[in-house]
């Protein structure tokens, strides 16, 4: 015998269930655990492409983007770098972009 079934014995317990099935996360979990420790890996970053409020022109804009982002046409800042993620300019309106 196992150690386990000796403990499992000894406690006069029925093996033991898990609360949570690990094959089959919920989107919440694997959305709030880290990018590496997922399921399948992937990253947190993505594009969109970034509406201007003056010209309507449309630029696109990575999500974690390090520098400042400005209109081409107009040179309007759309996008300001943060710690993590960049900050739309108030007023910007965005989609995410699909694969």
């Amino acid at each position: 015998m196992s150690l386990f079934m000796d403990i499992t014995v000894l406690l006069d317990v029925p093996y033991p269930h898990l609360a949570v099935d690990l094959l089959n996360p919920s989107q919440e979990h694997e959305r709030s655990t880290h990018k590496l420790k997922r399921l399948v890996q992937s990253p947190n970053s993505y594009f969109m492409d970034v509406k201007c409020p003056g010209c309507f022109n449309i630029t696109t804009v990575f999500s974690h983007a390090q520098t400042v982002v400005l209109c081409g046409s107009c040179a309007t800042v759309l996008c300001q770098p943060t710690g993590g993620r960049a900050r739309l300019t108030e007023g910007c309106s965005f989609r995410r972009k699909v694969d």
